[in-house]
């Protein structure tokens, strides 16, 4: 199975452009992040210090997200954000220009928080013309678009996988679009009440990206109730070859124990075969 570890919400007691080595060096070859910059165009030297970073650190960066705004003032995109569609036009350059240099696939946009004194068709309309941007600023580096379904954010329109596929259809019958997918987050998905095992069972061959993390508490795998390896292998079985995205909430010391064990657990069985 091929992880990829989420370094903008694990190894966070590290500086973030030291956390991509750190991933490396706890077994793993590939790396993604949320937006790491406070805007959406940064410094040409903040851009290359990232890139060296990652670069460095020997690991591939799957995926990036897009400008999303203020994460930890609580917006959620900028997508169907009307008064900062500039910004997030702006920001697609960027975001290809790194994903190019990098190899990076995968590119999250996250939709963004309805907006009080904005109609709701009104922020859908603009949403369908920037994920139409954005899939033909990354079309060229072979990149796919990823819409997520979020939990814990109110104003956040999609919260279950047909939601998020209904905002994907839209763009591709108005657009063309057609490097658009669903990112399974099968936490958020979980945590909002969806039906987890019929989306994978109807949806998984086309998943453009899964992440996983525990429930409750958005913890390590095996922390919570959730039945993640059983989720990950039947998607896997119906056809999702990509990687799978670790976006749990973990201290530096003990992020990565559960996979330690698994794998005792399946030499000690292996052997034992």
């Amino acid at each position: 199975m091929t992880y990829t570890v989420n370094c903008s919400i694990l190894l966070t007691e590290l500086p973030l452009l030291e956390r991509p080595a750190a991933a490396k060096a706890a077994g793993f070859d590939a790396v993604e992040f949320w937006w790491p910059f406070a805007t959406s165009v940064p410094a040409d030297r903040d851009v290359d210090a990232f890139v060296t970073a990652v670069r460095d650190a020997g690991v591939r960066l799957s995926g990036l997200n897009f400008n999303a705004g203020d994460m930890p003032g609580g917006d959620r995109g900028l997508v169907s954000w009307p008064a900062r569609g500039k910004e997030l036009r702006d920001n697609l350059a960027v975001v290809a220009g790194i994903g190019d240099t990098l190899g990076t696939k995968g590119f999250n946009a996250l939709y963004g928080n309805r907006i009080e004194g904005v109609d709701p068709q009104v922020q859908d309309a603009v949403a369908v013309e920037n994920l139409a941007a954005a899939a033909d600023a990354v079309a060229a580096i072979g990149g796919t678009v990823l819409v997520e379904p979020v939990s814990g954010a109110d104003r956040y329109p999609l919260r279950t996988a047909a939601d998020a596929l209904d905002v994907i259809e839209h763009v591709e019958s108005a657009t063309g679009a057609r490097n658009i997918k669903l990112l399974a987050d099968v936490y958020h998905l979980a945590v909002n009440g969806d039906d987890v095992p019929a989306v994978i069972e109807a949806h998984a061959a086309s998943f453009g990206h899964i992440q996983i993390a525990d429930n409750p508490g958005r913890g390590a795998p095996g922390t919570g109730t959730l039945p993640l390896d059983a989720w990950i292998t039947r998607s896997q079985e119906l056809g999702y070859s990509g990687y799978i995205g670790l976006e749990y909430k973990a201290p530096i010391e003990t992020a990565f124990d559960w996979l330690t064990d698994s794998r005792t657990v399946e030499n000690a069985a292996s052997a034992a075969r």
